[in-house]
């Protein structure tokens, strides 16, 4: 009892409550209760602060757990390593394992051509020049266009009337019937316009002809090297080194290779803006025609992207045209974002559900790629050609899984608007680099330095043009400025805000602080120990 003080009554520990504590406003309701009508004044006036106070109270924790983010930009301006550039020269190879195939697509592609539009167009057109790829130590693989593939009939280009228009005309569009492997469910590929439905053809027929290749291809013996396409090759004024480059083949865009693609050596440290510091290219544009229905422009591929990452060049960069100069300016900016309560993003890819097909760091569309991949092999029993495979899988072959086509369209049109669940199991990286780029061109070479600049190429790289076609480009890359823009998030309400907040509608509505909240809980620890304390005596009382 000494150390412990007890209250006659209940009344006796409000009214000391009141007269001690530090929270504003109490006090008037003992120094009025002779005032019933100042007392219940005060006491409406407590309960409506209080009432205010937990209601601004339970605002700021919806808007803490709703974990909102603000973006902060900053300027940073400091010497940084050059990005990867990948260059393709828009011509695939015909490789001569499945040469016999493609000439037959290609004489499919002449009747077609001929059916729809009444043009007569000769197969040599297709591969008057043809050069056909050889490809070493497959001498135990055979003789792949003796083997038991064959093109299907089934997939015939038609012309469909959809409705007539204002004006009298009737709409049409071409495109080709797909059905399931029943022969039911069928369902038209079309396209309004026709060419993109006879390249699209194409493309399906050329992917089960390449199914027939082994999946892991040696070409790095061809007899192709960097020079038969980049005549000169320059950075910071240096010349290019054979280590600055890797070369690897895309089924669409062809013979590609990236300069700077690990990041790593400090050759390639921009250390100045402008166009003498860039990468500085002359290339060869010219079309050889291997396979002209994958790709019906003339011209240089070209991607800026970052290190380490596969370049996806079917979604990403830019065509550059012959007999053209162009510059293009870049302009880094940086991304970071937060990840956790505050957004799904991932650091490295390894918490990601999705197994990545790629050997390079992670992306958003590598995780894509990779995610649709995996259910096109779960749900139509093969790959699709143009991403890699997991283990123990196959691409897609229409003589083996003859309703592949209708199982991959349907898919693609799915994850295409967003009705598959990759775009849920592939997040954003929380940190990532983006190029921003602005290009300005000019005809290159002019009219009076075109001879001797052929000749000068003639007699450096061995060019050969036996043609009046512009067959030569030049590119620079460069940065416009080494300073680059960098967009953090945060989180718009950290605890230290909240609590001050909350602090700030404390101080608002009773003017009081934290040793309040303490007198507080002490009162609500006195009222429980004297009600024990009551309840004891009364069962005592009762038990006398």
């Amino acid at each position: 009892e000494g150390l412990i003080e007890f209250y006659d009554s209940f009344k006796d520990m409000f009214e000391f409550f009141c007269k001690n504590t530090t929270i504003h406003g109490t006090i008037r309701l003992v120094c009025s209760d002779s005032n019933r009508m100042k007392t219940a004044f005060w006491t409406l006036l407590l309960l409506a602060s209080f009432g205010m106070l937990y209601w601004q109270f339970a605002l700021m924790f919806s808007q803490y757990w709703a974990y909102p983010v603000v973006l902060t930009m900053s300027m940073h301006s400091e010497p940084k390593m050059f990005p990867a550039i990948t260059i393709c020269n828009l011509d695939p190879y015909r490789f001569e394992l499945v040469s016999e195939h493609l000439v037959q697509l290609d004489r499919m592609a002449e009747e077609s051509i001929t059916f729809l539009y009444g043009i007569k167009t000769s197969a040599s057109l297709f591969h008057v020049n043809e050069k056909n790829t050889r490809v070493k130590d497959l001498s135990n693989i055979g003789n792949l266009s003796t083997s038991s593939f064959k093109l299907s009939q089934n997939f015939s280009l038609l012309r469909m009337f959809d409705h007539t228009n204002r004006s009298g005309r009737k709409h049409s569009s071409v495109g080709f019937r797909l059905c399931n492997a029943t022969g039911g469910n069928c369902f038209y590929k079309t396209y309004p316009s026709g060419m993109d439905a006879i390249l699209e053809w194409y493309r399906f027929h050329y992917m089960n002809i390449m199914s027939q290749l082994p999946v892991i291809i040696n070409i790095s013996d061809h007899e192709e090297q960097i020079e038969d396409m980049v005549y000169s090759c320059q950075y910071d004024g240096e010349p290019c080194r054979p280590s600055d480059y890797v070369h690897f083949h895309h089924p669409v865009f062809g013979s590609c290779y990236t300069f700077n693609s690990k990041g790593t050596d400090s050759f390639w440290t921009a250390t100045k803006p402008g166009i003498p510091y860039g990468l500085s290219l002359i290339l060869k544009a010219e079309q050889k025609d291997h396979i002209p229905l994958l790709s019906t422009v003339a011209g240089v591929k070209v991607m800026i992207h970052n290190h380490n990452q596969t370049p996806f060049l079917e979604h990403e960069g830019f065509d550059i045209r012959p007999g053209i100069a162009t510059t293009i300016g870049i302009q880094q900016d940086e991304v970071n974002r937060l990840g956790g309560n505050y957004g799904k993003c991932t650091t490295n890819g390894n918490d990601v559900n999705v197994k990545l097909l790629y050997n390079n760091s992670y992306t958003l569309q590598a995780c894509l790629h990779s995610c649709f991949q995996h259910i096109m092999v779960r749900k139509c029993g093969c790959g699709y050609y143009y991403y890699p495979l997991p283990p123990g899988a196959e691409y897609c072959d229409y003589n083996k899984q003859p309703a592949w086509g209708h199982c991959f369209y349907q898919l693609y049109n799915r994850l295409r608007n967003h009705h598959l669940n990759c775009f849920d199991q592939c997040p954003k990286p929380c940190r990532e680099s983006l190029y921003k780029v602005s290009a300005g061109t000019a005809k290159w070479p002019s009219a009076k330095s075109q001879d001797w600049i052929r000749q000068a190429l003639r007699h450096q790289n061995g060019y050969n043009s036996t043609s009046n076609r512009l067959d030569i480009a030049k590119v620079t890359i460069f940065y416009k400025q080494l300073n680059y823009q960098s967009v953090n998030e945060s989180p718009l309400l950290s605890e230290n805000l909240l609590l001050s907040s909350m602090g700030s509608q404390w101080s608002l509505w009773f003017g009081s602080s934290v040793l309040s909240v303490v007198e507080m809980f002490e009162l609500l620890i006195d009222t429980l120990v004297l009600s024990l304390l009551f309840c004891y005596q009364r069962f005592r009382s009762k038990k006398t």
